[in-house]
């Protein structure tokens, strides 16, 4: 290693993975290599697990599509350490990130902890050589730490080669450039705002109206629907897609999300940066854990653990008996999906209040976020008492939260049917997205009830871009796939929805297997205890 000073450090593969076994969060960017410190885990508005993701890996493409130039500019210089030693085709050779293999530092203990145990291909031979899944532990370990070894990538399948990766990472960010320079991060707010922010002020009025003259029932659609047009916007600005300034975005997307729907901001940037990053990962993406209520890999029937959630998702009873209708329950279940993002949404608040995250992005926002939820129980909770009957309150309460649910209908057809297997971290950021995405077919015409969000393929691979920009985009975005021979999935409304029902389907026989299975082996445990 070549040391004139710390920034022209020249750290070879072996030195990095010695010091990520130390403890050290290192994460390769442009060929440089960034120390992020343990404080700044707490603070990064995008949570901790969007950086412990990426250790021992090249996050390039990552990073420059959630962070604006300036503020690339004027962090990672702060995080600078030096240079890193690459491959002879110039490529990085990507680490496993301790926490793939289910370990956590304990910064302020000095010490890793054991969270889950890997199932990898050796486990279950139907899983790909490169694919790691986590199962929980009997008790977590301290005292031990992740090895050397086993930051090791496993081997890729055929279909993926490190150059081949790397050459669509470069044609990615030259993309990426084309785009910044049509202009198309420049947010379009007369054009797509104004006839957006009229819908939701005719939607109000009109709730409001049938709501004086005690037309209750009428009065809770249109607020169903207000809430549904709200959620694409609430969503523009946790990415950071309409002032493209983070305070600015923060306050009025706390103020659409927490006051206007009793739904948590922070949390949902902090769910959301992690599916988009590790999109269809059956023990890293939230986004596709909704176990006991779906599964749409057979993997969930094996007991995965979240590295989101931080627990074990239990194939019990329950979920085997769920499981097997899920593709027949699907459409009632996600009629009631608002009430799970009320849950969803106070556990983070929850947490955020005693394991010392309040400083992510600043403890204003904490106690911004729980003044705006509790104005909004105070609104809805009035108008409830306002009504007064328990059979109208009830009719009002499941009408109101039952409209929005074809947004959850919407956003689960680009992600359930696609892949779910982990190719390993040698696989580019463009290519995972383009493999785990598809568009929803739909004319412009009707474009304001998906929100815009039907082009998914693009929104995913840049999750900053103004929505109101996709369209433009993703025709480049489809030129840049057929120049790469990359696929760019898209599909109908109604042939999605039969995918996923498909999807749900298949899981659903196979929990029947699974179920028929383990009851024969308690059948013969009860007559060998016996005999």
């Amino acid at each position: 290693m070549v040391v004139p000073n710390g920034r022209t450090t020249v750290w070879t593969r072996q030195e990095i993975a010695e010091r990520i076994v130390q403890g050290e969060n290192l994460v390769i960017y442009r060929g440089q290599l960034l120390k992020i410190p343990h404080s700044w885990l707490q603070a990064h508005p995008g949570g901790a697990l969007a950086i412990l993701h990426f250790v021992g890996r090249d996050a390039t493409d990552e990073i420059e599509a959630f962070h604006a130039e300036p503020t690339m500019a004027s962090k990672v210089k702060n995080y600078l350490v030096g240079r890193v030693e690459l491959n002879k085709s110039g490529s990085w050779e990507p680490l496993t990130p301790p926490v793939a293999n289910g370990w956590m530092y304990r910064s302020k203990e000095g010490a890793w902890v054991r969270e889950a145990n890997v199932r990898t291909q050796e486990h279950d031979g139907s899983l790909l050589s490169s694919e790691i899944l986590l199962v929980g532990v009997d008790a977590k370990e301290k005292g031990s730490a992740p090895t050397l070894e086993s930051l090791q990538a496993p081997p890729p399948p055929p279909s993926i080669r490190l150059d081949e990766q790397t050459e669509h990472s470069k044609s990615y960010r030259e993309l990426h450039q084309r785009i910044i320079d049509a202009d198309l991060y420049q947010t379009p707010y007369l054009t797509g705002y104004g006839p957006e922010v009229a819908r939701y002020l005719l939607g109000a009025a009109l709730s409001a109206f049938a709501f004086m003259h005690g037309w209750y029932m009428t009065s809770a659609f249109f607020l169903g629907l207000v809430w549904h047009q709200l959620t694409f916007t609430a969503h523009d600005l946790g990415h950071m897609g309409v002032t493209h300034n983070w305070v600015f975005d923060r306050i009025i997307g706390t103020f659409i999300a927490d006051f206007c729907g009793g739904l948590s901001i922070g949390w949902w940037v902090d769910n959301h940066n992690i599916h988009h990053l590790v999109t269809n990962h059956p023990t890293h993406d939230p986004d596709i854990q909704h176990m006991p209520f779906f599964a749409i890999s057979k993997s969930f029937l094996s007991n995965l653990y979240s590295s989101y959630y931080r627990r074990i998702m239990v194939f019990d009873a329950f979920a085997n008996i769920v499981l097997k209708f899920q593709h027949q329950l699907y459409y009632i279940i996600m009629s009631f999906a608002r009430f799970n993002l009320y849950a969803n949404s106070y556990g983070f608040l929850y947490k955020r209040a005693f394991d010392g995250k309040r400083a992510r992005g600043g403890k204003w926002t904490f106690w911004l976020e729980l003044t705006f939820i509790a104005l909004f129980w105070t609104w809805y909770s009035a108008l409830l008492v306002h009504i007064g009957n328990w059979k109208q309150i009830l009719g009002f309460v499941l009408i109101s939260h039952m409209v929005p649910s074809p947004l959850h209908v919407q956003i689960v057809l680009s992600h359930f049917s696609r892949s779910t297997q982990d190719l390993g971290p040698s696989e580019s950021f463009v290519a995972r997205q383009l493999r785990t995405t598809t568009d929803v077919i739909c004319p412009d015409s009707l474009a304001f009830v998906h929100g815009g969000l039907h082009l998914q393929v693009t929104h995913h691979l840049f999750p900053r871009l103004p929505r109101h920009n996709l369209r433009k985009a993703s025709m480049l975005v489809k030129e840049f796939s057929k120049e790469r021979g990359l696929t760019y999935h898209e599909f109908g409304f109604l042939r999605g929805n039969g995918e996923v029902l498909g999807v749900l389907k298949d899981v659903a026989e196979q929990a029947r297997i699974v179920g028929m299975v383990a009851n024969e082996e308690v059948k013969e445990a009860i007559v060998g205890n016996n005999s």
